[in-house]
């Protein structure tokens, strides 16, 4: 089973790279030339693509002199090429050999020799850490020979049968895939004939016994006797390492952590020692620092008589290391020497693991320690107050995404819960709320001051006020992607998405989950940080950061304790110093006042998108819809004229709102059937007036022509149909009203002493002769407002890049644009073919799983395709005209890894929702540290 490659494993880019200490990636060449296997004290910890992190950890602190049982790496390249063609390299078996050897002379003992065997452990240790998802063999070259030498050559008979059972069962259950609970069975079973609580006190003459048994299973699982060979063991579990890469939890992991799956994993073999030697012994991991909130000090576990494995699997209580101190007092003050030395010389917290053989202090693995969000933070600060980073330095060790956690807010963790179910935890944050199935009852019910969950099989574009209203949104159907998701994200409300579980019956006002029946106006607690659903209220705990965001330093910390202080200060600082080292300015997508307002205290710069649509949604909907409807053009001036004055009154509110700063007004971009009734309702509310003799009723025969128009303008695909500059150029007067209202907005604020700087954008131009003919109307708008008022400001007129053709042809339509800005949803959309809310569900599940994706395109930009587009179109742009304005209006404005390609490619700011704004100041900050360092911008 171990001779093949595993089903699944993505090839593409797995040929083999010849990389030599100092020269990674420095061409390729044939295998059986290339050096597959490094001692470790041949490499240093900047090789980390080929020795793996374990490796070159390991290398690093044999460089450094510390304790470290010698051993070898078998690198990344050796597993790449053993997953492409299912065999190892030829020469692979032979470098092996050599190391080996060299290996057994320093030590003067030989692999699984019948007279003091030497022993190896086999160890994973791929680029990036995946804790947990890949394999490890300890004891390897145990047999019933060597077992004897070992006790022999221990002292210890106990402990050589002990050693050899933890073999089997290791082996049997990572090498031989024999499940698990066959090995704990019959070890439960030999401790209770033993009449023991602990494998520590299970006697010899038992353990000889359950050897024997656990040879049997094998026999039994496998077919053919546990493997005797000590070479033998030794290469089929560096087999079985190079397969756990492609295992499903292991790839179900790095689509998570966004890790590549064409890395592989290096193979660690290292010599034995043992903290299963007595009480002297033992085994222990430890920190430099609290890895969960950051504090000064050691932290650790420690578990006397036993082997690194034990401490992890949580088969006795662990001691600390206070513990550890005053059990072996020596090697805790070495230990604590040893962790001060690493934690200074790889600047950062450490994550380490030891043994204790007989009282010698073995290091067995160091790295860089993951840490929760707020101990990121604080470590940082921390380290530059010590004078061990700078600041430019602690900065690159925080993140956006860690950042973004803690903005939202969080239940009680020690609060009673009933989970009902689980679901996609499409937007973080903790939501309570009564049940409410529409969005009319979500606003209705908020209006008076009643907090709601808003609950749909699906959410559309109708439900945008009832997800504005509400706490939080949950959906049976649909992903991270999914309309749901994107709105609720963009917003900063809390989403569940995807909960299959849920049945949501609509119209009889319930939802059943698992037997239990949820109500309309029942309480439900959503936690969109986890998926998980719970009935009845828990309590929320406010984000002290956000008050801090929002309300400034001394707010936040007159309600902190001192932890929480020392965590707003952390980000606080930090966050100042992106802001000071970014070269991307921040705007917000923000619709109204309200929303402009909040993005400002979120640190925005300006609206990179202001949505007019979305100022006709509920009671002004029939205002567009008697425009779209009109059957002339006395009927169409007259609503244009009704819409005209309530459309300056929100360009005026937002203007002051955002006063001094730049603000884009995106021209009405809807897919037109988002105006109009839906069209089978309709259908079916004729139908039955009709069949029951109500058809010459006034409001019968309103619906009659109201249906024949919907039909006349129904559409097969909406979201490439009639919407955008199509739309103004088809409804004539539709922009000009438009543009007349935001013209008479910044006239009168600036007759108010204001300092209205508007900016008006026309949606989805493809041909610049598109964009000419609406200028054309504009300049003549914005020419007659100038005159009536006696002058008005200067407002820029740019366009929205949302199509292929539009990022082609950007020379051209630069001629008649003063700025771009990228509309990245939708040219993702465009670009792939593919309808946002249709894929998801049905395809992307299955291309992540292929590996097609490693992420999807709508969270994180295709750099490649959409990418090269925005490239394509910056540098076009610029060579036409040199003082373009150029950013970014899609949903990746907030999205950290996108925010750096943004820097890259030469933008002048992004935009986001404002809840990301603080996540996109500090994500530029760092792509332009990084871009620094680099070499720079385009």
């Amino acid at each position: 089973m171990c001779a093949g490659s595993p089903p699944g494993v993505d090839l593409r880019e797995a040929s083999v790279t010849v990389q030599r200490p100092g020269t990674i990636g420095a061409g390729r060449v044939r295998p059986e030339r290339a050096q597959l296997v490094f001692d470790f004290a041949e490499g240093d910890r900047t090789q980390v693509d080929l020795l793996g992190g374990k490796g070159a950890n390991l290398a690093e602190m044999t460089k450094l002199g510390l304790p470290v049982p010698p051993g070898f790496t078998v690198t990344t390249e050796a597993c790449r090429y053993y997953l492409e063609r299912g065999e190892e390299p030829q020469s692979l078996r032979v470098q092996i050999t050599m190391a080996l050897r060299r290996l057994e002379n320093d030590l003067g003992r030989r692999l699984g020799d019948v007279v003091d065997p030497l022993l190896v452990s086999v160890r994973s240790g791929a680029k990036h850490s995946m804790p947990g998802m890949m394999e490890t063999v300890l004891n390897v070259g145990l047999n019933d020979y060597s077992v004897k030498g070992l006790a022999e050559a221990a002292q210890d008979e106990r402990f050589a049968w002990d050693s050899y059972r933890r073999l089997i069962q290791m082996f049997g259950r990572t090498v031989l895939d024999i499940p698990a609970e066959r090995f704990e069975h019959e070890l439960d079973a030999t401790k209770a004939r033993a009449g023991v609580a602990t494998d520590v006190e299970i006697p010899v003459s038992a353990l000889v016994e359950l050897v024997e048994e656990f040879k049997n299973i094998v026999q039994d699982a496998t077919g053919r006797e546990f493997p005797q060979d000590p070479r033998e063991q030794l290469d089929l579990a560096m087999r079985a390492v190079f397969n756990s890469w492609n295992t499903d939890r292991a790839r179900l992991y790095r689509r998570r952590e966004r890790i590549q799956h064409d890395l592989g994993t290096a193979v660690n073999i290292c010599a034995m020692v043992f903290g299963n030697l007595g009480e002297t012994s033992g085994t222990g991991v430890c920190f430099t620092r609290d890895p969960a909130s950051g504090q000064p000090g050691v932290y650790g576990d420690y578990l006397s008589n036993a082997q690194g494995e034990d401490v992890v699997a949580g088969i006795r209580n662990t001691l600390t290391l206070e513990d550890f101190a005053a059990l072996d007092p020596a090697s805790h003050a070495e230990l604590t020497r040893i962790m001060r030395r690493l934690e200074t010389h790889y600047r950062d917290l450490c994550d380490i693991e030891f043994t204790v053989e007989r009282g010698k202090l073995w290091m067995l693995q160091t790295r860089v320690g993951k840490r929760t969000a707020a101990a990121a933070f604080r470590i940082a600060t921390q380290l530059v107050d010590e004078r061990l980073i700078t600041r430019d330095e602690a900065l690159a060790r925080v993140t956006g995404h860690q950042l973004a956690q803690l903005m939202f807010p969080q239940f009680d963790v020690d609060a009673e819960r009933v989970l009902l179910t689980r679901g996609m935890a499409a937007s973080p944050g903790a939501a309570v709320g009564k049940v409410v199935f529409d969005s009319a009852t979500a606003v209705a019910w908020a209006a008076r001051g009643e907090p709601v969950v808003l609950v749909r099989r699906e959410t559309n574009p109708d439900d945008l006020e009832g997800m504005i209203a509400a706490t939080g949104v949950l959906t049976s159907r649909g992903g991270k992607t999914s309309h749901a998701a994107v709105v609720a994200r963009g917003m900063g409300r809390t989403c569940v998405c995807g909960a299959e579980e849920i049945e949501v019956d609509a119209a009889g006002r319930t939802l059943s989950v698992n037997g239990t029946q949820v109500a309309e106006g029942e309480v439900l607690s959503i936690d969109g940080s986890t998926g998980e659903v719970f009935a009845g209220e828990l309590p929320v705990v406010a984000s002290p950061v956000v008050v801090y965001l929002e309300q400034g330093l001394d707010a936040a910390l007159a309600v902190a304790d001192e932890q929480t202080g020392e965590l707003v200060r952390s980000v606080d600082r930090l966050l100042r110093h992106a802001d000071q080292a970014r070269v991307l300015r921040v705007r917000a997508n923000a619709d109204t006042a309200e929303d402009a307002t909040r993005a400002r205290d979120m640190g925005a710069e300006g609206i990179g998108l202001c949505r007019t649509e979305h100022m006709f949604l509920g009671e002004r909907r029939v205002l567009i819809e008697r425009l779209i409807l009109a059957d002339g053009p006395g009927a169409r001036d007259a609503a244009l004229a009704e819409l005209l004055p309530l459309q300056r009154a929100d360009f005026v509110a937002l203007l002051e709102a955002m006063d001094g700063l730049p603000t884009t007004i995106r021209l009405l971009d809807p897919p037109l059937h988002e105006f109009l009734p839906d069209r089978t309702e309709l259908a079916v509310r004729v139908a039955v007036a009709q069949a029951t003799g109500r058809g010459d009723e006034p409001g019968v025969a309103a619906d009659v022509t109201l249906l024949s128009a919907v039909d006349r303008l129904h559409e097969s695909n909406p979201m490439l149909g009639l919407r955008g500059v199509r739309l103004g150029l088809s409804v004539p007067g539709l922009f000009a009203m438009q543009v007349r209202a935001i013209a008479e907005a910044a006239a009168e604020r600036a007759a108010a002493g204001g300092r209205p700087l508007v900016e008006i954008m026309v949606p989805l131009v493809g041909s610049v002769m598109e964009l000419h003919l609406i200028r054309d109307e504009m300049d003549g708008v914005l020419a007659e407002v100038a005159a009536a008022a006696g002058g008005a400001p200067h407002i820029p007129i740019g366009t929205m890049i949302e199509l292929p053709r539009a990022a082609l042809t950007a020379r051209r339509i630069a001629e008649a644009a003063e700025f771009f800005s990228f509309g990245t949803n939708d040219l993702t959309q465009t670009t792939w073919g593919f309808s946002r809310d249709d894929v998801e569900a049905s395809i992307f599940a299955t291309y992540l799983d292929k590996g097609v994706f490693t992420v999807s395109p709508f969270e994180s930009l295709d750099r490649d395709g959409v990418g090269a587009l925005i490239r394509m179109a910056v540098q076009a742009g610029r060579e036409v005209r040199p003082d373009i304005k150029l950013g970014i209006c899609g949903e990746h404005g907030g999205d950290p890894e996108s925010v750096h390609f943004f820097h890259d490619a030469g933008l002048d700011y992004v935009s986001c929702s404002a809840f990301r704004v603080p996540v996109a100041r500090l994500e530029a900050g760092r792509a332009a540290l990084a871009s620094d360092t680099a070499g720079g911008r385009l």
